[in-house]
């Protein structure tokens, strides 16, 4: 990514993370005068997600802030990893407050208690809908623009909220007006397990990140298609890839003709590297030049005879 990027793509990131703060911090309010006169398990589960949305948007406003610090002596890769932490972080405490819902809505079977008030959980949950749509699709308009993972991760866990607020709704009708009386713990301890899931899903994505899982097969095989379509190269091998936040990486040896001299290789691999840019700007670029039929590999977890080929040589 350029410095001109770096410019464009960060403060536009920085803007949706401080956009799901404000809106995390206005719901806590709501919800919270709304949880204590109503006495809704579904409408303290609502509370506590968003209590955590809070919490995780402040996480995330950090985290892309440090993920979009530049290389420095100590971190040559840079801080995208940053992401990844802030998200484990979230994990533990969605879990946390999914165990404490799920016990509150366990002992409301045993003490039942009366809720209060529906209309103002049911009016309040509306105006968390509302408002929750409008940072969707202002975090998805970011998200185009620039491709944060961080704002993904935030824009996927509020979805999740659209859903909780239309149970918290659905149990209120169902708990007052329809005297189910049991519907409100019900719809807690489905709150409590949507929480767990989405928890597990945060911490597959952050653990994939931190143990340098490969790109999905379709975009290595739309980037090396691009590579070799450059003249001058005559195979590719031992491609690998990575992703840190909003930045990847990807690296290969490349083979050229091996009577070429020095310079024009060099220039081959330029080409090369200003194609690969243009069309994945947010990709860094490392490749190993190698004449032509000489396949190694300088990883030392992997066996040669396993690398990838292309160009017809071995699959």
């Amino acid at each position: 990514m350029t410095r001109e990027e770096r410019r464009r793509v960060v403060p536009l990131a920085m803007r949706a993370a401080l956009a799901s703060v404000a809106t995390a911090a206005f719901l806590l309010a709501l919800k919270g005068y709304a949880a204590w006169h109503t006495g809704s398990v579904a409408m303290l589960g609502s509370l506590a997600d968003t209590g955590l949305d809070l919490l995780a948007s402040l996480v995330t406003l950090y985290g892309v802030k440090l993920a979009a610090e530049p290389a420095d002596h100590d971190h040559r890769f840079g801080h995208g990893k940053a992401e990844a932490l802030a998200a484990l972080f979230q994990v533990v405490l969605i879990t946390a407050s999914a165990i404490g819902i799920a016990a509150r809505a366990i002992d409301r079977f045993s003490n039942p208690q009366v809720n209060e008030d529906a209309s103002l959980g049911i009016g309040v949950s509306l105006v968390a809908i509302l408002a929750t749509f409008a940072l969707l699709a202002y975090q998805r308009s970011i998200i185009r623009q620039t491709g944060s993972v961080a704002i993904l991760a935030d824009n996927v866990h509020y979805q999740s909220d659209v859903l909780l607020n239309v149970a918290v709704i659905a149990a209120l009708v169902l708990d007052q007006l329809l005297q189910i009386s049991d519907a409100d713990p019900v719809f807690g301890i489905a709150i409590a397990l949507w929480l767990v899931w989405g928890a597990f899903q945060a911490s597959s994505q952050a653990i994939d990140m931190l143990m340098d899982k490969e790109w999905p097969d379709e975009q290595r095989a739309a980037f090396i298609e691009i590579a070799v379509r450059q003249p001058g190269i005559r195979g590719i091998h031992d491609f690998r890839t990575r992703r840190a936040g909003t930045h990847d990486f990807a690296q290969f040896h490349m083979e050229v003709d091996r009577n070429l001299t020095v310079a024009a290789a060099h220039d081959i691999v330029e080409s090369v590297e200003r194609r690969l840019r243009d069309v994945f700007p947010r990709v860094e670029v490392l490749i190993h030049l190698d004449p032509e039929g000489h396949v190694d590999t300088d990883n030392p977890l992997v066996e040669a005879d396993v690398t990838p080929h292309w160009f017809g040589k071995r699959v």
